[in-house]
This record gives C-alpha cells, structure tokens and sequence, in this order.
C-alpha cells in the first residue's frame, strides 16, 4: 500500500501556503495556529519588540494589510491580493503619485529569470519596495502617474515562535528546528515547517522513546537567536543531536549541511543514513551554510546541529521567486522523502548501542536456529541473516556502536535492526549505551 504521509504533509503544506508570513506579524502566528491543530501540545511564545538578544534586537511587528499600484491605464499591478511576493517584506506605508523614474527605483526584478517575481525584505531599514517580473516591467509606461499603495503598520509588539518538549526515558535531547517566516514559496518555506510537524507528530505516537525532543518553530535568524537566548543553559546541558529542516520537498538528491568540525556524533549518524538513502548525496562545507545552522553552531553556543535538505537553499534556480511552487518544485513524494529522511536519522539515533558480546569464542549458533545444519566449507548455504549475525557478532566488543558496525560490515544501520533483536533475544549480546 501507498503510504499517505506525503499526501498529508503536502495538503498541510497547501494549508499554509497562502499566509504573509515575515519574522512578525499575522501570517507567522497563523501558521503556527495551523501547526498546533496538528499538535495540540505545541506552545507558542510571544516577545516584545525592542528586547535585546546577543547583538541584536527583536524588531517591530508588521502589520500588512493590502498593497499594490495603479498604472497610469488605471490598471492595478504588483498587487499582494494576487501573490504575497510582489511586495518587499517590511516595506513602510506609502499612499501617493509618483512617475515612472522614482518608481522604478524601487520595483525588483530578474533578468535571468523573466517570468519570476522575486522575494525581497528589508527588515532592519525603513523603506518600501514592489517585486514584479522583469518581462512585466519593461512592458511598463516610461510617462504618466503610478498610484503606490501601501497599507501597512509597523509598531510596537510581538514576535511569536513555537516549542514543544517531548519527554522520553532519558533527559537527554533530539534538538529539531524549521523555520516560519517566509510568505509563499514552496521547497524554501512550506516544506522544513510541514514536515517538521509531521516529524513531530510521529514522535509524539512513538512508543519508548529513548530520548526526549526539544523541537521549534521559529523565525529564521532572529527567532533562533531569541529561542537560545532563552534555553541555551538547558540545551548545551541536555542536547546530544540536532537537526535544522529546509528545503527538504523537492524530488532531487539529497544534501547536507554538517557541523562546524563535522566531529559530533549527529554529524556521524546523519552521513551514514543519507549516504545510504542516496548515493549521489551532497556535503557542503561550513563556508556554504544556509540556514540556522549559523545561530546554532556559532562559537559560544556549539550545539550538535546539522542542517538536512533535498536541494541546498540557493542551489535551485527558483529558490526566492515566485516559481518556487507546490506541485512543480515541491511534490508530495519529495516531501515524503524528506519526512523519511529525517525519521531514518531518528531512527538511527534510538536505535544506536554498543553491543557487547556475551559469550568467549563464537556462539553455537545452530542450537539456537540461527545457522544451517548442514555446510560445507565453503560456506554457502548461509542465508544473508546468519551471515550478517556472524559477521555483526565479530565487531561486538564493545568498541563499536551499531553505526560503526553498519559502516564495518558496508551496510545500511537499519539492516541491522533485526539482528540486534535476535541477538538481544538471544542473550548473545549485551547492551552498552
């Protein structure tokens, strides 16, 4: 059977998508009141605007409520109403005539990319701005009088961001984190979010949890500098993995952002499960870090943080344009390969042990079923279980952990899984976390 979580990751993503999202305002608190229908238990936050965190300061809320111009044919153009892209994020309220020449200066558009209106913000500078397509503008009359409508507030108040905590038996944490700050654009915004709330979702039904799971919903940049300005203390306490969400909706291969010094254990975990997820799987250098990764990894706070992508923010021609789209870029099966992704780096977390062997010398493994009665020497009636059961068994002395062994025996760590079981069942090995 089919599996549906791709289609209900990208319903949601469908959800969402229309909401004017930026690092404050309207559209980020509905989105994440949309988050929270799927997990009742996600908390959200609110911080004043003006609060100080590290170097910098959370900024005043925007409110905007419509945008737009009219031509001098009367025709309106550039109008939010119809993409929430054709206005620069954060641009200040404006009601007047100008011409073309002064217009102009503030339209953005992509020669390279004719047909894209592009995405554009200017969060810590008054100003204002349109976006349009370039094959737009130079269809644009050079004379007459162009109407500028802005209708946007920005004042003193909130930045909203969302936390859940998920106990396990262990203290320790799974550190997970997408960003919500971005208006409609598929594989760079819709995608981290929704599948981090599916990921969580999951979570929340797994049984056993060996780790507990600090997982966030925050604006990117300011609201990850704010969330560890808050709980940094806790988290290089508790945090043993990390992951950032984005871009991870699209159907080409799969890439990776590793830590700073790439020496942690998720860094470890991570390439060995999307090595083996994809065989043409990208590694970038810290020198090409895209998203989050920047805040939580940054000196002083050096958290276990990798980032997991489909296609690299930045790496894919509509990446910040408006044909950054549900449905073309992003599909329900590449939203459920990131989904899968992330859950096999889960998995491969819960999982991972040192396995001790029990018993001096190899085990008779034929009184326990575990090896055909009758061989010869060269040692081909053995099934690819018992041979994995043989060859695991070797390496369990208490200086690999499960991840070592799959990287020893040139496998994937969940072939291993079984194994483990039968090992365990068995009293062959012991466990060593």
């Amino acid at each position: 059977m089919k599996s549906k979580i791709g289609k209900d990751i990208y319903n949601f993503g469908q959800k969402i998508w229309p909401y004017n999202r930026s690092i404050t305002g309207e559209g980020t608190l509905n989105t994440l009141n949309d988050i929270k229908k799927i997990i009742p238990d996600l908390k959200i936050n609110k911080i004043k605007s003006g609060k100080k965190v590290f170097d910098w300061k959370v900024p005043d809320e925007w409110q905007i409520k419509d945008a737009y111009i009219i031509n001098p044919r009367g025709k309106k153009i550039c109008s939010i109403k119809k993409n929430n892209l054709h206005l620069v994020g954060y641009s200040q309220p404006i009601n007047k005539k100008i011409k073309f020449k002064e217009l102009n200066k503030k339209l953005y558009s992509l020669p390279n990319l004719p047909n894209a209106i592009p995405y554009k913000t200017t969060y810590y500078k008054k100003d204002w701005g349109f976006c349009i397509t370039h094959n737009e503008r130079n269809k644009l009359d050079k004379k007459g009088l162009y109407k500028v409508c802005i209708n946007s507030k920005i004042k003193k108040g909130f930045l909203h961001y969302g936390e859940i905590l998920i106990k396990g038996k262990s203290k320790k944490e799974i550190f997970i984190s997408s960003y919500i700050c971005h208006p409609s654009m598929a594989n760079n915004e819709i995608s981290g979010p929704a599948v981090l709330t599916y990921i969580t979702k999951w979570i929340s039904e797994l049984k056993n949890r060996r780790y507990s799971y600090r997982i966030v919903f925050v604006p990117e940049t300011i609201g990850s500098l704010i969330y560890l300005s808050r709980n940094l203390k806790q988290m290089k306490k508790n945090i043993l993995f990390g992951y950032c969400l984005t871009c991870v909706g699209d159907e080409k291969n799969y890439s990776i952002i590793p830590t700073k010094y790439r020496d942690t254990k998720t860094d470890k975990i991570s390439l060995h499960v999307i090595k083996n997820t994809d065989s043409k799987f990208k590694t970038y250098p810290w020198e090409e870090r895209a998203s989050d990764e920047r805040q939580y990894c940054s000196p002083g706070i050096d958290l276990p943080v990798v980032t997991l992508c489909r296609t690299k923010p930045g790496d894919y021609k509509e990446y910040h344009t408006s044909l950054d789209k549900l449905g073309t870029v992003v599909t329900s099966k590449g939203l459920e390969g990131g989904f899968n992704l992330t859950k096999n780096c889960l998995q491969a977390i819960e999982n991972n042990f040192f396995p001790i062997s029990t018993i001096k010398g190899e085990p008779f493994l034929s009184k326990r079923k575990l090896y055909p009665d009758v061989t010869d020497k060269s040692g081909s009636e053995i099934d690819k279980l018992s041979r994995l059961i043989i060859n695991m068994l070797t390496w369990c002395d208490g200086k690999n952990d499960l991840i070592d062994i799959a990287e020893k025996l040139n496998v994937p760590v969940w072939e291993l899984y079984d194994v483990c079981s039968i090992l365990l069942k068995n009293k062959l090995v012991k466990t060593q976390n």
